[in-house]
């Protein structure tokens, strides 16, 4: 079993930062990617970005240049520091984890981004 706890949520103005951050526990493989996905109200389910224990990063389009995602390998602890938030970043942002086939997910962060 796969436990992930995220933190970092919050409201913030259009133009500033948070830093989200997903600590994962239990049965974690050796390789493995670890991301966000996003889902605004009435929209979609987004995969936001994504980085393997090998560094390998993947973002939407949306965030290139924004967003970056990190990794502590040590600590089973994963990152996605948003800077230059819009309000359309607006969404509870969930964590997931992927290893073997299977997903494991966060409980899910709430970012609001007002103008």
């Amino acid at each position: 079993q796969v436990q992930l706890v995220e933190s970092g949520g919050g409201l913030v103005q259009a133009g500033g930062s948070l830093r989200l951050s997903c600590a994962a526990s239990g049965s974690i493989f050796s390789f493995n990617a670890m991301g966000w996905y996003r889902q605004a109200p009435g929209k979609q389910r987004e995969l936001v970005a994504t980085i393997t224990t090998g560094g390998s990063t993947n973002y939407v389009d949306s965030v290139k240049g924004r967003f970056t995602v990190s990794r502590d390998s040590a600590k089973n602890t994963a990152y996605l520091q948003m800077n230059s938030l819009k309000p359309e970043d607006t969404a509870v942002y969930y964590c997931f984890l992927n290893q073997r086939r299977l997903d494991y997910w966060g409980q899910g962060t709430q970012v609001t981004v007002s103008s």
